[in-house]
């Protein structure tokens, strides 16, 4: 089975919008890993994409000041799943939604809770580099 996965230490947040209940994240660029089957390479690549939070609140508005910036890591979660420092390509669920996202070079942490959330990426995925084993 192939996987893709949002890498997020590394990815880059560029803004973020609230709109009513809706809070998007936007990812500028987001790297992805992919990962083949019977494959000891995996492979890295970028892509620009939104994570949407609906029914969402976002905690402190003030982490909006220190954008844009580097994610330095985090937790996702939906319903029973937490996804630590990568997202799952691709996402979308409804009921219990969360983030906590660190942001390089601030003690602030991104944090939204919903009632869903998806992963909207755009356009098509850009390779940047084989990842070998060492």
């Amino acid at each position: 089975m192939d996987s893709t996965s949002i890498d997020l230490v590394g990815s880059k947040i560029s803004q973020v919008k609230v709109e009513g209940d809706t809070v998007a994240i936007r990812f500028e660029p987001a790297y992805l890993i992919k990962t083949m089957t019977g494959s000891v390479e995996r492979t890295r690549w970028w892509q620009n994409g939104w994570l949407v939070f609906e029914g969402a609140e976002l905690e402190d508005s003030a982490v909006l000041d220190a954008l844009p910036a580097e994610c330095a890591g985090g937790d996702v979660g939906e319903n029973i799943y937490t996804y630590r420092d990568m997202l799952p390509v691709p996402l979308e669920s409804r009921g219990q939604a969360h983030c906590a996202l660190k942001l390089a070079g601030s003690e602030r942490l991104l944090k939204v809770n919903a009632a869903a959330v998806r992963l909207d990426l755009e356009d098509v995925a850009r390779y940047i580099e084989h990842i070998r084993p060492e």
